[in-house]
């Protein structure tokens, strides 16, 4: 059996930043949203951490950049089988400490070690180009690590939402700070400590920094990060693009979405439903991709509708680790509150509740709207919490400017006919389109991002976006001799 990874008496109370250290800001409890338990204690950051950190790591990257690709990329397989290795902890953990059921927090651990894997690759992949010059040389055009790596982590998939930036930024030479959620503190950044440590990444490569708004401001503006990689709400995204602008730092923004599902006439009905159901309700809505909007054409809206309330109505929702539910809790009461004023404000304004709208401590009940308008809270906004609304179009030009009214552009759904779905396809902004799935997916070897207030577009996943996140170019020629000049 393997032994212990997240043992209490390394982590508690304490930082990763060049080992395990007291944060200067003291110590928070975690806390398990679906009963209020305390899981444990992890130290807490300032501000003068990260200034600490980070002429660190910009220490050690040097070396680390200059370590053979085979040996960095040794280090990334050994953390991937770790993942593996260690799977049903780090789950356990995820299912506590972020109200996460059970198969949600398996695919965090897969993709973790996924993303380690994909990422081994990126350290021996070709970087760089041989060009074009006018002059008697050679020019290159070759990729360099940019250094110090910020990345910024929310709580909803806190794994995943880490490790798909934390990954790739070392493989291709970089050091990391790392400023998790502190509502996730454990399963999306100290499980990443413990395994990189266990995985012989060398000392002073990665900081384990939770912490609150100072935190997050101080990992953007320390003099040696470059390139922030920060994913989380539009709002705080802006925060995160200004202060970047202001300090000359690349930021790479992956922020909110208003997620539409197109329902073509002709559509499966109850394959489609089952989609919608499942794209609004996985993880309580509590995913940036999250079917937001519902566009079903008025052939099927009514059976659409009645085929998602007896969805809603029968799924499960209770305490994820001590049970088989298909809902956990929201994270906290802050967003049990938004959730709520956006279902009931949108009651107030004329829409109709046809399923759920309830609640019983952090657990929302899985909620259906109809007769709904455009101006209406729930299909103006985003939720972020288990609702769906649902709305009817008659035409494929009507749905096309539903979908694409508003100031997201994330990720789109489109079932049934395919031939229509690609018009609207072409036709609808989105960073992520899928003909016949719903809106939520990933994968590590995809570039995924949005556009419009969804984001800076595609700088996460796949070898291009990643090379394109975490390098820099340089300009490099080459002559025999010295060249002759007129001077």
């Amino acid at each position: 059996m393997s032994h212990s990874l997240l043992d209490a008496q390394t982590w508690t109370g304490r930082l990763y930043s060049d080992g395990w250290t007291a944060g200067s800001g003291g110590v928070a409890a975690v806390t398990a949203p679906a009963t209020g338990e305390t899981l444990g204690e992890v130290g807490v950051a300032t501000p003068d951490d990260v200034l600490k950190a980070s002429p660190r790591a910009a220490e050690a990257q040097r070396a680390w950049a200059a370590t053979p690709p085979e040996e960095r990329a040794a280090v990334l397989r050994r953390a991937g089988a770790l993942w593996e290795q260690h799977a049903a902890e780090i789950e356990d953990w995820i299912v506590r400490e972020s109200g996460s059921i059970p198969p949600k927090a398996q695919l965090e651990t897969h993709r973790a070690a996924a993303d380690c894997y994909e990422a081994a690759g990126l350290a021996t992949h070709p970087v760089g180009d041989v060009l074009a010059t006018n002059e008697e040389r050679w020019s290159m055009a070759r990729r360099r690590p940019v250094g110090v790596v910020s990345v910024i982590a929310p709580f909803n998939f806190p794994l995943i939402l880490s490790s798909r930036s934390i990954a790739p930024a070392l493989a291709l030479g970089n050091a990391v700070l790392l400023k998790p959620d502190p509502r996730t503190a454990v399963c999306g950044g100290i499980v990443h400590a413990r395994i990189y440590e266990e995985a012989g990444l060398p000392p002073g490569l990665l900081h384990v920094l939770p912490g609150g708004v100072d935190v997050g401001e101080a990992v953007v503006s320390a003099p040696e990060v470059r390139v922030v990689s920060f994913t989380g709400s539009t709002a705080a995204g802006r925060r995160v693009g200004q202060l970047g602008a202001q300090h000359l730092k690349r930021t790479h923004l992956e922020l909110g979405g208003n997620n539409a599902l197109v329902v073509l006439p002709g559509a499966d009905l109850a394959k489609a439903a089952s989609a919608g159901a499942f794209g609004s309700f996985m993880h309580q809505g509590q995913i940036c991709m999250t079917t937001g909007r519902h566009l079903v054409h008025e052939s099927l809206h009514d059976e659409y509708v009645a085929a998602l309330v007896e969805k809603a109505t029968h799924l499960p929702v209770g305490d994820p680790a001590s049970g088989q539910v298909a809902l956990g809790p929201l994270i906290d009461a802050g967003q049990l509150e938004r959730v709520d004023a956006v279902v009931q404000g949108t009651v107030a304004a004329g829409g109709t509740l046809a399923a759920g709208g309830t609640f019983t401590d952090l657990f929302y009940s899985p909620t259906v709207l109809s007769g709904l308008t455009p101006d209406m809270p729930a299909w103006s906004q985003e939720i972020f919490g288990p609702v769906a609304p649902v709305l009817p179009f008659s035409t494929d030009d009507e749905a096309i400017s539903l979908a694409a009214t508003g100031s997201y552009g994330l990720s789109l759904g489109i079932l049934g006919d395919v031939g229509r779905a690609m018009r609207i396809a072409d036709a609808v902004p989105s960073g992520i389109v899928h003909i016949n799935e719903q809106t939520v997916a990933d994968e590590p070897m995809v570039p995924f991002g949005g556009v419009g207030e969804s984001g800076t577009g595609s700088r996460f996943g796949g070898a291009a976006a990643n090379l394109e996140a975490f390098t820099e170019t340089q300009w490099l020629t080459l002559r025999p001799e010295i060249a002759a000049y007129p001077f």
